[in-house]
């Protein structure tokens, strides 16, 4: 059962994508590790991505606003804009108020996503457990908020990219040699 998204492609091309899945897998997996180690410096390293984001987003908008033929159609663009970019700059000031608010948006989203899948778990132990997990990192998330804010977004943070670390080695794996 070997990849055949290379079908028509030399050995040494699969070769080389082997090693690039693996080697950007492992970088990831190495920067999950250093989060992990300090989660502070990695919840305020992601704080500051987003509102890099946010900014450059809210740039766009503001720019594509004008792009506009009509102003009836330019002045939302504009305005939301000036919004994100204005978010943006609040964030770069205020970066742990925003980490506080964001850890709450994250427990927030666990409950909502439980209570969507309650409505459809009848008869599925592994969903039902899964959602018993949800309800207990929302509960655990809001109890401790603001104070958990942190070290919740850097558990988050160091997660994810051990997560996507591990998926990319493992694809790398999977991948077969040409015969």
């Amino acid at each position: 059962m070997g990849a055949d998204i290379f079908a028509g492609e030399t050995q040494r091309s699969v070769d080389r994508t082997r090693r690039w899945f693996f080697g950007v897998g492992a970088a990831l997996a190495m920067l999950g590790f250093i989060a992990s180690a300090n989660l502070m410096l990695a919840a305020i390293a992601a704080i500051y991505i987003v509102a890099a984001a946010m900014f450059a987003g809210g740039l766009l908008m503001f720019l594509h606003g004008f792009g506009m033929r009509h102003w009836d159609w330019a002045i939302p663009w504009v305005l939301c804009g000036v919004l994100y970019a204005g978010a943006a700059i609040a964030i770069l000031y205020y970066p742990l108020r925003a980490a506080n608010y964001l850890a709450l948006g994250f427990a927030v989203l666990f409950a909502a996503v439980i209570a969507a899948l309650a409505q459809r778990a009848h008869g599925r132990g592994g969903l039902l457990v899964s959602g018993l997990f949800s309800i207990a990192a929302a509960f655990l998330i809001g109890a401790g908020w603001p104070g958990d804010a942190i070290w919740v977004l850097g558990v988050i943070v160091a997660v994810d990219l051990l997560i996507q670390g591990a998926m990319l080695m493992l694809i790398s794996l999977t991948l077969r040699p040409l015969r």
